[in-house]
C-alpha cells in the first residue's frame, strides 16, 4: 500500500498568493521548491526564474502602467496580478531554451526572441512566470515517463507517475509550487495528470491561436490547456482566459459508464466514477449510448494512426541524425509512423469526420457529455505499458478526434489516490463550465 507522504506545503488558493507582496510571493515559491527530492526537481522542472527576476516580473505586471492586451491601453483590471505560474516547456519564453522534454531540440532550433503567444496573454493578465516544466520527450505519452530527466513522480504517492505529458506542470500544482500552469492536451496531456493528481484541468481546442506557436505533435488534435488545485481557481482561469457565454447554463447532459468504454478497467475507478458522474446527470439512453460506441469503433487506432503520423512530418529530418538522442520507444513510434500505408492515414482521417459528425448529432441535443478520464489511479513504473497506454486512449480519443474541449475534475479514491471526468462541451466557452464548477 502507498503511503501519502507530502513533501511540499499545502497548496494555497489565488487568494492566498494575491495576499503576498511580489517579494513574498517570489521567496514562496523558491521555497517550496527547495524541499522537493532532487529526483523530483530534475523530473518537474525544466528551467527556474531566479528568485530577484521572479519578485521583479510579479512588481512589474502589477503596476497601473503595465501595457494591457495588444492594445497599448493601460490596464485597469489584472485578475492574475501576483500569481506565480509555470509554462510546459513546449511554450517559448523569450530568451529561454524551449526543449520540450528532450535533450537536443536547442541544437536544431534557435533560442526563442519573443514570448509564445500563450504566455504573453497571462502576462497580460498580470501572472509572472516562475518557471518551465518538464514533460514526457515531444509530448508523446501519457505515463510521465522521460528516460532523460527521469520519470515524473507523484507528488504524494512517490512509488506511482503523476501522467503525462503534461507530467511537471501537474505535479507542480499539485504539490502546491503554484497555484496554477500551463500544458497542453493532444490526447489526454491535461486530462490524465489532472485526474492521478486531483486537480481541475482545462484542455482547448485544435487551432486556437494559443496553441499554433507551441511545438507540435499533432497539429489536427493538439491543444491549450492548464491545471488548477480547485475548482474556485479553476473558474476564474476559464473566466479570464475564455470568457463564459452569456446564453443560460445548458444542462441537458448524460455519461457513459466505465466499463461500457472499456474491459479491464479498475474495479475502484470504475466504481468512484459512475458514482461521481451520476450525481451530475443520467446514463445515457440506449440509443444515444449506442450511436456513440459504434460511431467510436476504431477511435484508438485512428488516435495513433493521425497523431503518430503528424508527428513524424515534424520529426523526420532529425530521427536518422538524432536518432541516439530520443527516448528510443519514442523514436521508434515517430519511425514506425513514417512507414504506415496511405489507405491507413485515409481510414483513419475517415474515423475522425465519422466521430465528428457523430457529436454534432449528440450536441443538438445535448449540452454535455460525461466520461471518465482514466481506468485507473496514478500507475507504478511496471504498470506502464503499451495495454495500459491503449486503455487510457480508449477513454480520451473521442474528444480529442472530435477536437472538442474538455472540463477534467477530480474523483477521489477510497485508497486515497484520485481518477477524474471529463465534463466535454461543444465549445469552450459553454455555459456548463461554471454550473459544473459551482460558479
Amino acid at each position: 500500500m502507498d503511503t501519502k507522504t507530502p513533501k511540499t506545503p499545502v497548496t494555497l488558493p489565488f487568494a492566498g498568493w494575491q495576499a503576498m507582496s511580489p517579494a513574498t510571493a517570489a521567496r514562496e515559491v523558491h521555497g517550496r521548491i527547495a524541499p522537493l527530492p532532487a529526483a523530483f526537481r530534475r523530473a518537474a522542472l525544466a528551467w527556474v526564474r531566479p528568485e530577484n527576476e521572479l519578485a521583479h516580473a510579479l512588481e512589474k505586471r502589477s503596476t497601473p502602467d503595465f501595457p494591457a492586451a495588444g492594445d497599448g491601453a493601460h490596464a485597469v483590471n489584472r485578475p492574475f496580478r501576483g500569481l506565480p505560474y509555470l509554462l510546459k516547456d513546449l511554450f517559448d519564453l523569450a530568451g529561454v531554451p524551449t526543449m520540450a522534454g528532450s535533450t537536443f531540440l536547442s541544437l536544431v532550433r534557435p533560442l526563442p526572441t519573443k514570448n509564445s503567444r500563450f504566455p504573453e496573454r497571462v502576462q497580460q493578465l498580470g501572472a509572472a512566470c516562475a518557471g518551465k516544466s518538464q514533460l514526457v520527450e515531444f509530448a508523446s505519452g501519457l505515463t510521465g515517463e522521460n528516460p532523460h530527466y527521469g520519470d515524473c513522480p507523484h507528488p504524494f504517492f512517490p512509488g506511482r507517475l503523476s501522467g503525462g505529458s503534461s507530467s511537471g506542470s501537474a505535479a507542480l500544482v499539485a504539490a502546491g509550487v503554484v497555484p496554477f500552469a500551463l500544458g497542453t492536451d493532444t490526447g489526454g496531456s491535461v486530462r490524465v495528470p489532472a485526474a492521478f493528481c486531483g486537480l481541475h484541468g482545462f484542455r482547448g481546442t485544435p487551432g486556437h491561436e494559443w496553441i499554433t506557436d507551441a511545438f507540435p505533435l499533432s497539429p489536427t488534435m493538439d491543444t491549450a490547456g492548464w491545471f488548477t488545485a480547485n475548482a474556485t481557481d479553476m473558474l476564474t482561469t476559464w473566466r479570464d482566459l475564455v470568457g463564459g457565454t452569456e446564453a443560460p447554463a445548458g444542462r441537458r447532459g448524460c455519461h457513459l459508464p466505465m466499463k461500457a468504454l472499456l474491459d479491464g478497467a479498475d474495479d475502484e475507478t470504475s466504481r468512484a466514477c459512475d458514482a461521481a458522474a451520476a450525481a451530475i446527470c443520467p446514463a445515457a439512453d440506449r440509443a444515444t449510448h449506442d450511436a456513440l460506441l459504434n460511431a467510436w469503433q476504431g477511435a484508438t487506432d485512428a488516435y495513433v494512426t493521425i497523431g503518430m503520423s503528424e508527428a513524424h512530418a515534424v520529426h523526420r529530418e532529425w530521427l536518422t541524425s538524432y536518432r541516439a538522442n530520443y527516448d528510443p520507444v519514442i523514436w521508434q513510434r515517430f519511425h514506425d509512423a513514417g512507414h504506415y500505408p496511405a489507405e491507413q492515414i485515409l481510414r483513419a482521417r475517415a474515423k475522425l469526420e465519422e466521430i465528428r459528425a457523430a457529436w454534432r448529432q449528440f450536441f443538438s441535443s445535448h449540452d454535455f457529455l460525461i466520461l471518465p478520464a482514466t481506468p485507473c489511479p496514478a500507475p507504478r513504473k511496471v504498470d506502464c505499458t503499451i495495454e495500459l497506454r491503449r486503455s487510457i486512449i480508449a477513454l480520451t480519443a473521442p474528444a480529442s478526434l472530435g477536437g472538442l474541449p474538455v472540463l477534467s475534475i477530480p474523483v477521489p479514491l477510497p485508497s486515497g489516490m484520485s481518477a477524474g471526468l471529463q465534463i466535454i462541451v461543444p465549445s469552450a466557452n459553454s455555459a456548463v463550465i461554471p454550473w459544473i464548477l459551482g460558479g
